[in-house]
């Protein structure tokens, strides 16, 4: 019997196909030759209830989804009693193996923390049981569930974590073991309400979590005591998640010893006794090493005859031993430490090629129902319990595996040579079962392991094959995790072989299964792409399926998007009391500016407050009566709203009186005054500074103490077209003007803030032209130089200065002039 279902037919099926298979020697070639179907089998379309929808998984065009019909929501399934719970359990634990001959394994040196687990589950309390691989933590779990049985309310839950990486898997795991909740799966705002109401203790070997997830796991099942196998190297936990800290190490000399005895049958010998010192030695007393050692001498003795009660009889058929007794040594110690190679050496001939099935998958061991198709013997089921005596399996939730160490022991001796081609067979024997009709999806859940792992292997081709009918099985099982990796492999292999309608089928899965899960907007992008692909292959059904999800995506996106009623300001209601304005306040004081147009505020109406309501949009059915006319509605929809007169801002300091006040007109009329006196003054200072060519700002004179001297430094400029020459006639001084200095006197200084108007030097003469100094910044314009008239020859004291023949190129001053004139004196 199939003890992973209890499916019955199954194992007939399979032994069919090995029986055929084995006349080819190869169960690849019969598995690629058999359809992917049965003839006249009937196609699986199984419906399921995810969230708030329906699924139909179908295997031709691919998942349709539908919103629940209303009045068709599931409620909270119930609980399962202790018959339903014991055959879950039993359906999770490793298959039973035929032609296992091996003793029970004892389980030793564990009495001191099997107690204090069970001390601590009992509190409530929840512990990480931590040791190396092989150092015995599934067999301390399987002591302390059988102790820890009726402590919670609802029993004992063992889950598996291999594989499992997020959290939700294992509150999904744990829903399935409690609830009975077959076809349903909740979304994850059910799931945590459901799994928070269960107490149980929950043993999960093989932990692979830590950290955040872990924590996660913790708050989402406060009733629950966990007690977390893991290795030292997974990720450790935080340090708010609270949990006592088990380590397990190896076993003790006498220990060794006593595993060794009880596993051989027989006592030991003093070398024997030595040997398994130094095993122990070298080992750190793992368990694991020491049962195979234990199978190491088990073939030692059989290879020397030691088990026979005869040496005259004859040898089994298929025990492979020599006919002649041989003398066999003891392994040596590196032997011990890893004896893989040796133990695949004293095996049969079978379990040497489901070693070589076992390297190709990535140490997955497949079902013993599966090995006479792969290996093309009748008898080849008989390998995995043979396999399992010898150490080099070990069980994992509901499968076996290989030991660890075993895998990289095997490839080193040259198992792993021929991968491609076993994982090649694999995936063409699998996408024949999982494609067949008398499979049931859970049975394919429980093979998933090793379908990925040969999905992985396979060539493009035959991962198409199997992707394509390992995934509706998947998806109906709601082994989801696995589902997601297989479609993915899937579209990646069908975009390799070329495959598009196998690629748009798989992109629609992965859109169908993320909008289950709620992520919108990966579910958008893989429907488009399916859409895309299958718009160019013209195919209809696939298109119209695609739409319809992608139509439930857009609503759900729409549904939540939060979209907030526009404000209305309504005219304020008028109060049945008169009372004063109120005054509203000012959220934050603007900055004033007295520039701004002043206008006035609008005029509340007398005893209403300044109140802002807000008016939906639409109404709500049910408020009014339907209006007669389209107008009406209109004006339902949209109310007319009181026009707001501008606000005056107010300028500090000021007080205004109200408009239309005497104070307001004489106020304007000032102003408008104010303004016009501004433009008159701005206008005669303007005249005044243009007017006039003689106002002119000078220079700071200085004062020489020769009569006859420079005129540039009198006019202020330095262009020597503007500075007369010596000698030179001009109109004399008029005798009103007070400031023309006298023959012999000095020029006087101009007083500060005058314009100097023109004077006469000491000999009566005066320039000839009067030239406006140039603006600041611009450059005088070049005049030729004056004509002059000399004057008869005047006998001074004084020798006459001459004029410099070069214009100075900066401003000239009377120090400079000087300084340039020649000088007769002396």
């Amino acid at each position: 019997m199939d003890r992973t279902q209890g499916q019955p037919g199954g194992d007939s099926v399979l032994r069919a196909a090995g029986s055929s298979a084995t006349g080819t020697g190869s169960a690849g070639s019969a598995g690629a030759a058999a359809p992917a179907a049965p003839a006249g089998g009937v196609t699986r379309v199984v419906t399921l209830t995810t969230g708030d929808f329906t699924l139909t998984v179908n295997p031709v065009d691919g998942s349709e989804i539908e919103p629940l019909r209303p009045g068709t929501g599931t409620q909270r399934p119930a609980k399962r009693d202790p018959e339903s719970r014991a055959s879950w359990e039993a359906a999770g634990r490793p298959p039973a193996l035929p032609g296992s001959t091996a003793p029970a394994r004892p389980l030793l040196q564990r009495e001191e923390e099997r107690e204090r687990l069970e001390r601590l589950l009992g509190r409530g309390r929840s512990v990480r049981l931590t040791g190396p691989a092989g150092s015995g933590r599934s067999a301390l779990l399987d002591s302390v569930a059988a102790v820890c049985a009726g402590l919670a309310p609802d029993g004992v839950v063992r889950l598996s974590g291999y594989g499992r990486q997020q959290p939700q898997e294992l509150l999904y795991a744990l829903h399935a073991a409690v609830y009975e909740a077959a076809g349903e799966r909740p979304d994850r705002a059910e799931l945590l309400r459901r799994v928070r109401d269960i107490g149980a203790i929950v043993l999960v070997d093989d932990l692979e979590l830590g950290g955040a997830a872990l924590d996660e796991l913790l708050r989402a099942t406060p009733e629950c005591a966990y007690l977390l196998a893991a290795t030292p190297d997974t990720t450790a936990p935080s340090e708010y998640s609270h949990l006592e800290e088990v380590f397990l190490g190896g076993l003790g000399r006498a220990e060794c010893v006593q595993l060794l005895e009880t596993l051989t049958g027989r006592p030991l010998t003093e070398e024997e006794t030595a040997w398994a010192g130094d095993l122990r030695f070298a080992s750190e007393g793992l368990p694991l090493r020491f049962v195979q050692a234990a199978a190491l001498l088990r073939r030692r003795d059989e290879l020397n005859h030691r088990d026979a009660p005869d040496e005259e009889d004859e040898p089994g058929v298929f025990e492979g031993r020599p006919r002649e007794a041989a003398d066999v040594p003891l392994p040596t110690l590196a032997e011990g430490a890893a004896p893989a190679e040796l133990l695949a050496s004293r095996v049969s001939e079978s379990a040497r090629a489901a070693l070589r099935i076992a390297c190709a998958l990535g140490g997955e061991m497949p079902h013993h129902a599966h090995l006479p198709a792969l290996v093309g013997d009748t008898h080849a089921d008989a390998a995995v319990a043979e396999l399992l005596d010898c150490g080099l399996l070990t069980p994992v939730g509901p499968r076996y595996r290989l030991s660890s160490g075993v895998a990289r022991q095997l490839e080193e001796a040259g198992y792993g040579d021929s991968a491609a081609e076993e994982a090649r067979t694999a995936a063409r024997h699998y996408a024949w079962w999982t494609g067949h009709a008398s499979v049931t999806p859970e049975r394919v859940a429980a093979e998933a392991d090793a379908v990925l792992a040969a999905l992985a292997g396979a060539d493009v081709v035959a991962a198409v094959m199997l992707a394509r009918t390992a995934a509706p099985a998947l998806a109906a099982s709601l082994h989801w995790e696995a589902w997601e990796r297989v479609l993915r492999s899937g579209a990646e292999a069908a975009r390799k072989a070329g495959e598009v309608a196998e690629q748009a089928y798989f992109h629609h899965e992965l859109g169908v299964l993320a909008l289950c899960e709620g992520r919108l907007e990966r579910s958008r992008a893989e429907l488009e792409a399916s859409i895309g692909l299958r718009g160019a292959l013209a195919d209809k059904r696939g298109t119209v399926a695609g739409r319809r999800a992608l139509a439930l995506v857009t609503d759900r996106e729409a549904a939540e998007v939060e979209v907030s009623p526009p404000l209305r300001l309504a005219a304020p209601a008028a109060s049945p009391a008169p009372a004063a304005p109120a005054v509203p306040a000012v959220a934050a004081a603007p900055v004033p500016n007295p520039l701004a147009r002043p206008v006035a505020p609008p005029a509340p109406p007398v005893g209403a407050e300044a109140v802002t309501q807000v008016v939906p949009a639409i109404r709500r059915p049910g408020t009014a009566a339907t209006p007669p006319a389209f107008s009406q509605v209109f004006e339902d929809a949209f109310p007319p709203v009181a026009k707001q007169e501008p606000v005056t801002v107010p300028v500090p300091g000021v007080a205004r009186p109200p408009a239309g006040e005497p104070d307001s007109r004489r106020r304007t009329a000032l102003l408008a005054a104010a303004g016009a006196l501004a433009v008159a003054v701005i206008g005669t200072v303007v005249g005044l500074a243009v007017s006039g060519p003689d106002e002119r700002t000078p220079s700071d004179p200085a004062v020489s103490s020769t009569p006859d001297t420079d005129l540039s430094a009198d006019t202020g400029t330095s262009d020597p077209a503007t500075t007369p020459g010596q000698g030179t006639d001009g109109p004399t001084a008029a005798a009103s003007d007070p400031a023309a200095p006298q023959e012999g006197e000095p020029a006087a200084e101009p007083r500060p803030g005058t314009t100097p108007g023109p004077r006469t030097t000491a000999k009566g003469r005066t320039p000839t032209r009067n030239a406006s100094r140039p603006a600041p910044g611009t450059t005088a314009p070049t005049s030729p130089a004056p004509v002059v008239v000399p004057d008869p020859p005047v006998t001074s004291s004084s020798p006459a200065t001459t004029p410099p023949t070069d214009s100075p190129t900066g401003p000239a001053t009377t120090e400079s002039a000087s300084e340039a004139a020649p000088s007769s004196s002396g």
